[in-house]
């Protein structure tokens, strides 16, 4: 199968000129976790030239390099990735399967003759679990059981370094060794957008350590069982949109995490064998 029948065709795209705020604006409203950059050149034409998530947001807003820099300052083409990443219309999914997996991005935009077409997510691979092949294997075979976490007293800044060291996305809140609630990179970088903007310049340096991470995470965590099969587990993720579910078992004990990226590596196991 080629990636152009499973990619998202209608992208979603920010000029590079325009700031954080307008790409967070732009995020929330479409419920995307990243956006393809692009600039006009001198015929009118758009084109690609970066790309840029909720994590790189975080990342820019929370380093110290950056000072107390007001949100409106920051353009997007101060914070997106300009090492681009892009694969073909024509390319298989497998291929692409890898690529994801090998550089740890969460999507890459398509190309066809140059041009951008399309870009495809880890989430655009979801549907493919729902085949039969996937029914026999359950989430425990492929969750991870190495749970990263942090107190949801812990500081903000804390959480946003724990996600960036590891690589991770969402992470897990704790209270007295229960589960508290969760917080991902697009909360992270909305908290600090909201901080920048209502916190005096001189006062953003020395306050943002005060910003606490269980203040901004969300505490309606759902769960899955750990004998829900992969269909089972895609359908809740095509449903909600989350792209991650802590994994309890038959004592609603937290056993461990299955991310898009945990699918994703299943899928390239199965259909490349």
């Amino acid at each position: 199968m080629k990636i152009k029948n499973i990619m998202s065709e209608n992208v979603v795209s920010i000029d590079k000129n325009l700031n954080i705020c307008d790409c967070l604006r732009m995020m929330y409203k479409d419920n995307l976790s990243r956006i393809p950059v692009t600039s006009t050149n001198e015929n009118n034409k758009k084109v690609l030239v970066g790309i840029i998530s909720e994590k790189d947001i975080a990342d820019k807003l929370g380093s110290a390099k950056y000072g107390n820099m007001a949100p409106s300052h920051f353009h997007v083409s101060t914070v997106m990735v300009k090492d681009l990443i892009t694969v073909d219309e024509d390319d298989d999914v497998t291929d692409v399967a890898k690529v994801l997996i090998d550089k740890n991005i969460g999507a890459i935009p398509v190309l066809s003759d140059g041009e951008m077409v399309g870009i495809v997510t880890k989430s655009d691979f979801i549907y493919l679990c729902k085949a039969k092949a996937y029914e026999k294997i359950s989430v425990k075979d492929i969750m991870t059981t190495d749970i990263i976490s942090i107190s949801a007293d812990d500081r903000l800044i804390h959480a946003r370094k724990v996600i960036m060291d590891s690589k991770i996305g969402r992470l897990l809140l704790t209270e007295d060794n229960e589960l508290a609630g969760i917080i991902t990179s697009k909360d992270i970088a909305k908290a600090f957008v909201s901080f920048r903007k209502h916190t005096p310049d001189k006062y953003q340096a020395s306050q943002i350590k005060e910003l606490i991470a269980g203040d901004y995470m969300s505490t309606n965590v759902e769960t899955i069982s750990q004998d829900a099969t992969i269909p089972q587990l895609a359908d809740a993720m095509i449903e909600t949109g989350y792209n991650g579910y802590p994994v309890v078992d038959y004592d609603d004990q937290i056993i461990g995490i299955v991310t898009q990226s945990d699918l994703l590596k299943l899928i390239y196991e199965i259909e490349t064998q």
